[in-house]
């Protein structure tokens, strides 16, 4: 008898807590009043940022929204996301610099010739009402190592069209950038496989 009386105690409490957050809840979704679409940075140092950004472009292409991926570093390997994406999603715009990681190619000019080259393709499409979505991968970089003028990466993400939500992923990428978006996420590093010697998985990693 007196474990029902504490189950039941413990329904009381628990459905009184749950009501709390359910009027917390609707209280927040009352006051989002705007219309309009988010810019998004996920950075920190941990795994998952380019992942996130990429179960993004599933979620807008199940509503057959435009969407538009320009990977900034990656490009010399394959990977999932590309693969699947050239196979499967022909409506999606893909386009990658291609040169690999900046510590591989140790070529900062050419570096600098593809940044810019890359950055010729991204920013047309933030200026391109078309796109519902457009995800800039590994940006944070091109702005860390003064590839690209910060202040013109800002500027196109701050006067995109009104309705066109962006993402940019990448460790870092400054006050500025981070000022101008909407929803700023860090991924933060609490274990990693590879520095236990366990090698990249393919499918998991890449």
């Amino acid at each position: 008898m007196s474990d029902n009386n504490s189950d039941s105690k413990k329904d009381a409490k628990h459905k009184v807590a749950m009501a709390k957050q359910k009027a917390s809840v609707d209280a927040s979704i009352d006051a989002a009043d705007t219309e309009r679409g988010i810019a998004i940075l996920l950075t920190g140092d941990g795994k998952g940022k380019t992942s996130s950004a990429f179960g993004m472009v599933m979620r807008a292409l199940g509503y057959g929204h435009k969407v538009g991926v320009v990977q900034f570093i990656k490009g010399e390997q394959l990977s999932g996301e590309e693969i699947y994406l050239r196979e499967h999603c022909p409506q999606v715009d893909f386009y990658q610099m291609g040169t690999g990681f900046t510590w591989d190619t140790q070529d900062r000019s050419g570096d600098i010739a593809a940044a810019i080259k890359t950055w010729a393709v991204a920013k047309p499409m933030l200026q391109n009402a078309s796109y519902n979505l457009v995800v800039l991968d590994e940006l944070t970089y091109m702005i860390a190592y003064n590839y690209l003028p910060e202040e013109e990466i800002v500027h196109a993400i701050r006067e995109r069209p009104p309705g066109q939500s962006v993402v940019v992923t990448g460790r870092g990428g400054g006050t500025a950038l981070q000022t101008v978006m909407d929803t700023v996420s860090e991924v933060k590093e609490i274990k990693h496989a590879f520095k236990a010697g366990i090698m990249a998985r393919k499918g998991v990693d890449y």
